[in-house]
């Protein structure tokens, strides 16, 4: 089962999805546009998942966290060009960003 992806449309349309954070990422070497960057490692969930807030899946992407989110956290990230619109005008090669730390998440 693929990744759960909830649409929004404002004025356009983007993709969000849920994930739970399952560590912090530490770069050996510094890249300028990290600097001062929180590095997230999470596992995107799909529907089941999602009712179980739990995954067996070792496959993660790295997520740029300004919000804060800790381990077992669940969170609503955008991908793609979306991810890099909160830093612009500046380029930052970001492929994940938090969007959001959800407290609850009912998918009845």
């Amino acid at each position: 089962m693929p990744p759960y992806r909830l649409g929004f449309e404002w004025g356009g349309s983007f993709t969000v999805r849920f994930a739970k954070v399952i560590g912090t990422v530490t770069l050996n070497q510094s890249v300028a546009e990290f600097e001062a960057a929180t590095l997230k490692a999470v596992v995107p969930l799909n529907l089941n998942e999602l009712r179980r807030k739990d995954t067996n899946s070792a496959d993660f992407l790295v997520m740029w966290d300004e919000l804060g989110a800790g381990n077992g956290d669940l969170v609503a990230l955008s991908e793609g060009g979306e991810a890099a619109q909160p830093f612009r005008p500046a380029l930052k090669p970001v492929d994940a960003y938090n969007a959001a730390i959800l407290d609850e998440l009912d998918v009845s």
